[in-house]
């Protein structure tokens, strides 16, 4: 295989050439590679989402308040987001097969845990490990990124964020059942059996990788960094309960401010630190990193508002239950499916500019149909399709970036970084969302009579939200047009050679 041009960016190291060998002696290993992480980042998605059903249930059983519950998903959100970069770099310096099962590991104990929870604080803590197994998503593209020719990395990285639809789908659905007919209990028990056989799947069927020259990890650094994104997811969870700027939120605001940007400085001095700044200024990560950011609040904006609006009594909202609510939604996840491995191929004919834009017009026509055509339950699945392609031709174009203009040596502690900051600007979409709701309120009529305590979001408050949206959206496609394009083609003169990225 050839490519048009030279190296996408000048970095002293340069971009690795990608090993061939698994493709050469086995034309199969990357495919069964493929359905093994695939199937493991599905668990990871379809678990988180089938514990929201449930969240209800665990606040009764457990005579807790709403605040603590939400700590059920937003503890597995946090710690995955804080320890990403970490794991990333020790895939790098020890290993992607090995960390991916220490990280699977931590997943299997803490669903094994959950299910037999005492108390709330135990459960959250039952949480808390399992959001080290979401190290697992940047390990699994760092994985498929060494695996296959440069070429067919994107159609597989495709496939893989397809699927992250698809696992949310089923967990809220299957989610619905289980919570209903058997407990919250059999959420985490039934996922621990699959973790299990996800564990032996990936011990036996990846081969050990071999890293490059092992380093020193910078820990210290490591532990700064978890420190301030930690404080800062904290501050953007708790700010709709405990107000933006009281005390209570300002000790988790302040410090973590002022640990995440020492956090920079005190890398310039390490002579291994976590990651190489220099690489982070390369434009196409940068850029990639920025867009994963602004994409990141407006996806989580999006879903939150859109579950919402759905379970609204009418006048409100759809009046649907969690299980209508699944199933609106699923036809947009089954499109999504489809519509990652074509945007796969995309970026290698054409680049990831353009798909990036046309990631951007596609959720520009979502958000836009969310504010005039929203009546109907088909209409909220049909704007649904436009806004779900958007995103996995936003999400994968950036994956793409970050794969192919770092060295081999750093990809996995790149693409940690770069899900740290997706979660991150996760974390603040709903957050967004719920100022906006809160303050664009109407008293819910009974007869023509405001039922007292019971103000919920106006029209006018989900416009303004898709309006955001919109705008952020713009930000997006503005960014992606400062990114550097390149592609990939063949040339059968030049067999089992992988391809170089070309800029253009």
């Amino acid at each position: 295989m050839t490519a048009r041009g030279g190296p996408i960016s000048p970095i002293p190291s340069g971009p690795a050439t990608l090993p061939t060998s698994n493709t050469s002696k086995d034309k199969g290993y990357p495919t069964r590679v493929l359905l093994t992480v695939t199937a493991v980042a599905l668990l990871v998605n379809y678990v988180e989402t089938m514990v929201i059903p449930g969240v209800p249930k665990i606040q009764a059983d457990f005579s807790t308040t709403a605040t603590i519950a939400s700590w059920i998903t937003s503890a597995f959100l946090i710690v995955g987001s804080a320890v990403a970069p970490l794991f990333g770099k020790l895939g790098d310096t020890y290993g992607k097969k090995r960390m991916i099962l220490v990280s699977l590991s931590f997943y299997t104990f803490g669903v094994g845990i959950a299910g037999f929870s005492p108390s709330i604080y135990f459960l959250l803590f039952a949480r808390a490990v399992q959001g080290v197994g979401f190290a697992i998503v940047p390990l699994a593209l760092a994985i498929i990124t060494d695996t296959f020719p440069r070429e067919r990395i994107a159609v597989a990285q495709g496939i893989i964020s397809g699927t992250f639809a698809i696992g949310a789908a089923l967990g809220l659905i299957v989610g619905s059942y289980v919570v209903q007919d058997l407990g919250w209990q059999y959420a985490f028990h039934s996922a621990f059996v699959l973790s299990i056989v996800l564990f032996a799947l990936v011990l036996r069927i990846i081969r050990r990788d071999s890293p490059g020259t092992k380093r020193k990890v910078d820990y210290l650094g490591a532990l700064i960094l978890m420190s301030g994104v930690t404080l800062l997811l904290v501050y953007a969870t708790e700010g709709p309960s405990m107000g933006w700027l009281s005390y209570g939120e300002v000790v988790f605001l302040v410090p973590g401010l002022l640990l995440t940007s020492f956090f920079f400085v005190f890398e310039r001095s390490r002579q291994e630190p976590l990651i190489r700044l220099d690489l982070l200024r390369i434009r196409n990560v940068f850029v990639a990193n920025l867009i994963g950011i602004v994409s990141g609040i407006v996806m989580f904006l999006l879903f939150f508002a859109i579950v919402y609006y759905a379970e609204l009594p009418a006048g409100f909202g759809l009046n649907l239950g969690i299980i209508a609510t699944g199933l609106t939604m699923a036809p947009a996840t089954l499109a999504m499916l489809v519509a990652g491995p074509l945007a796969g191929r995309m970026v290698v004919r054409v680049g990831p500019k353009p798909m990036l834009v046309l990631g951007g017009l596609a959720m520009i026509t979502g958000l836009s149909l969310f504010i005039m055509n929203r009546a109907t339950t088909l209409d909220l699945t049909l704007d649904l399709v436009f806004a779900l392609i958007g995103i996995v031709c936003t999400i994968i174009p950036i994956v793409n970036m970050i794969s192919v203009s770092l060295p081999r040596e750093t990809i996995a502690v790149g693409l940690g970084i770069n899900t740290m900051l997706r979660n991150l600007g996760g974390a603040i979409g709903p957050v967004v969302a719920t100022a906006i709701m809160t303050t664009y309120t109407a008293p819910l009529l009974i007869q023509g009579h405001p039922v007292p305590g019971t103000n919920l979001p106006t029209a006018a408050a989900f416009n303004i939200v898709f309006g955001i949206g919109l705008a952020l959206t713009a930000v997006v496609i503005t960014l992606s047009l400062t990114g550097k394009n390149y592609t990939f083609r063949s040339d059968a003169s030049k067999e089992q050679q992988p391809a170089t990225a070309a800029a253009h």
